[in-house]
C-alpha cells in the first residue's frame, strides 16, 4: 500500500509536468529533447558541476557529456563559467531560460504543499517533513546531491 501511494504521488507530479510542457509547446516544437531534459534536471540538482562531474554522475563518457553540454549551451539553457580556482575548468550554470521551463514543475509542487498544510495539522506536516528528510538523506544513498555533502553526509 505505501509503495502504491508513493508511486501514485510521484507519477502525478511527473504527469502534471508533462501536461504543462505539452501545453506550452502546443503550437511549436519543444526545444528540449527528453534526454536533454534529464541532463538539465541533473545539472541543476548538482549545483554548478564541471563537465567531468556531470559525466561521472550520469555514468557517461566525458566526450558524450561535452557533446550534450554543447548542445544545451547552443540552445541557451546552460552556460559555461570559467573557474576562478582552476582556469582550465568550467562550471555549468543553468540560465533563466531553463529556470522558466523548470518552474512549471516547482509551481505545482508549491501548490500541492500549500494544500498539504491546509489539510493536515502542523504536527502531521512536521512528521512528513521529518520522514522525507530521512528518506532523502539516509535511504537514498545511491544519489548524492551537493546539499547532502554540505550537511555532512
Amino acid at each position: 500500500m505505501l509503495e502504491q501511494a508513493f508511486f501514485r504521488v510521484y507519477t502525478k507530479f511527473k504527469l502534471h509536468f508533462y501536461q504543462e510542457i505539452f501545453k506550452r509547446f502546443q503550437d511549436r516544437e519543444a526545444s528540449l529533447t527528453t534526454v536533454e531534459t534529464f541532463c538539465m534536471e541533473s545539472i541543476q540538482a548538482l549545483g554548478s558541476p564541471t563537465i567531468n562531474e556531470f559525466a561521472t554522475f550520469m555514468c557517461i563518457s566525458s566526450p558524450n557529456a561535452a557533446y550534450k553540454v554543447n548542445s544545451l549551451v547552443k540552445k541557451g539553457y546552460i552556460r559555461k563559467v570559467q573557474s576562478e580556482d582552476d582556469r582550465r575548468e568550467y562550471h555549468l550554470e543553468v540560465t533563466k531560460k531553463y529556470i522558466d521551463y523548470y518552474n512549471l514543475s516547482i509551481d505545482y509542487l508549491k501548490t500541492v504543499m500549500a494544500r498539504v498544510k491546509e489539510q493536515f495539522s502542523p504536527e502531521d506536516c512536521a512528521k512528513l517533513e521529518e520522514m522525507l528528510t530521512v528518506v532523502g538523506r539516509e535511504l537514498m544513498s545511491e544519489v548524492v546531491l551537493p546539499a547532502d555533502l554540505e550537511n555532512g553526509r
